[in-house]
């Protein structure tokens, strides 16, 4: 089959852009059928008079994504796609383009929970929905497991030892549709009125689901390292609430010798730490930072997990992993919510972690994150200068801007909104008030693309407001 790309030469568009969308499209609508081979690279190359390297980067793409298969030291081959099965996004398609937006819709979403969904490897996950339901067909006729099904939780025990050093058996583990459920099973085990410590500012979703349970939910100050001490001991909360590997949301990371007090205090005190790890996997410098639970030798620690950040939120899926004590109360509360999630997407999970490709999918999203998140601190920099400070700049998914100008958080959201930007206020996730304005940033579901463009449109949506002060 003679397969000879079009490239645009004179096109703003890069020509291994222009080479992927090309295969792209030609598999997913089967006029390149399965099986098929594609020009060799020095073949391309010479027909199209562009280097190698353009021609592999645009093949290892459609390898990443599972449009083509490529057999060491023979070539690359076309992978069957399902007709009308929906195809991941262009990577490198702007997400709005210029008056395909509805009037007033914002064009860039700087949303902190959106993850980057082009890379999700469906070919693989569509493999594990298959293999899981031949290996488990008789699991499927009942509601499952109130914990979860143990094959999962025997796989998240695994990988939570490995990469993040949290030390647990299957038995201790909780499987739930979201942190928020899983707080929910918890507040069921506590009294109303339980003093719930809550890091200042922290996540507005769990407190909000500890106040609706009616639990005294009292803020706890941080500074740079972490939450304080002295602030534990003076409230004598019995929970303490904190995202220690990247704090949500200033993103600074607590420091050991804090974690170290953070767990003798919970000793000393008989309390409890829930520690939510809600996106410890995406670390950009130095090594990734222990978790609470796998430094605490006398069992304080309620450890939170997810995969909707590693994977995508729309499998609502989330762990919690129970100190001994707390079990057998705990357990006796999901055993009345039942199980929230679903069976099979359970065992789909299970499968494709055991077969090694969710460890493949978090290499090459913390790869992808790394270079947005290289991209997003480079065009802040360029673009807003010495007018804001980026706090959270080493992990996770969003950063936050802190506004060196005398703006307040209304002004400078509305200043955005009204030049087709997203940003978000940070006011909402103190319980008492903020000393000073900013805004939160993520960039996860973004394109490289427009994640310059988004500040370079903030830089222009706030020049009056900087020009004016």
């Amino acid at each position: 089959m003679d397969i000879t790309p079009f490239l645009d030469k004179k096109s703003k568009t890069p020509l291994y852009e222009q080479l992927y969308t090309f295969f792209k499209q030609e598999i997913s609508h089967a006029r390149i059928t399965k099986g098929t081979r594609l020009p060799s690279k020095r073949r391309l190359s010479s027909l199209l008079d562009v280097s190698t390297a353009t021609i592999e980067r645009a093949y290892e793409q459609l390898t990443a994504e599972g449009y083509v298969k490529s057999k060491p030291k023979i070539g690359w081959f076309a992978a069957e796609v399902e007709p009308g099965f929906p195809t991941a996004p262009d990577p490198f398609q702007q997400s709005v383009q210029p008056g395909l937006h509805q009037k007033n819709a914002p064009a860039i979403d700087f949303h902190q929970g959106n993850v980057d969904p082009t890379l999700f490897p469906f070919n693989a996950w569509r493999k594990s929905i298959v293999k899981s339901l031949d290996r488990y067909s008789g699991s499927f006729h009942t509601s499952g497991d109130p914990q979860g099904e143990y094959e999962l939780r025997h796989m998240i025990a695994r990988f939570v030892r490995l990469s993040r050093g949290v030390n647990c058996e299957p038995g201790q583990i909780i499987i739930g549709a979201g942190t928020t459920v899983l707080l929910q099973i918890l507040c069921l085990s506590l009294k109303p009125g339980t003093k719930i410590g809550f890091e200042e500012p922290g996540f507005h979703r769990s407190r909000r689901m500890f106040e609706a349970n009616h639990m005294d939910v009292t803020p706890i100050c941080s500074d740079a390292e972490g939450v304080l001490p002295d602030e534990l001991y003076r409230q004598n909360p019995y929970l303490m609430y904190t995202t220690p590997s990247h704090q949500f949301p200033i993103g600074t990371i607590m420091t050991i010798t804090r974690r170290q007090e953070l767990l003798a205090w919970a000793a000393e005190t008989n309390s409890f730490i829930i520690e939510d790890d809600y996106d410890g996997e995406f670390r950009y410098s130095g090594h990734p930072i222990p978790s609470l639970q796998g430094l605490d030798p006398n069992g304080r620690v309620i450890y939170l997990g997810t995969f909707s950040k590693s994977l995508l939120p729309s499998l609502r899926l989330s762990f919690m992993i129970v100190p001994p004590e707390l079990m057998e109360p705990i357990k006796n509360s999901a055993q009345l919510m039942k199980q929230t999630v679903s069976v099979h997407s359970q065992l789909t999970l299970a499968y494709f972690i055991e077969t090694g490709e969710w460890q493949k999918h978090i290499n090459r999203m913390r790869s992808l994150y790394r270079k947005k998140h290289a991209i997003l601190l480079e065009t802040i920099r360029s673009e807003l200068g010495n007018t804001v400070e980026i706090l959270g700049k080493n992990s996770g998914l969003h950063i936050l801007l802190r506004l060196l100008f005398p703006a307040s958080e209304e002004e400078a959201i509305q200043a955005a909104a009204d030049h087709g930007v997203t940003i978000y206020p940070v006011s909402p996730l103190y319980i008492e008030q903020t000393a000073f304005t900013s805004v939160l940033i993520g960039y996860g579901g973004l394109s490289e693309e427009d994640i310059r463009l988004g500040i370079q449109k903030l830089k222009t949506a706030w020049a009056p407001l900087i020009s004016s002060y």
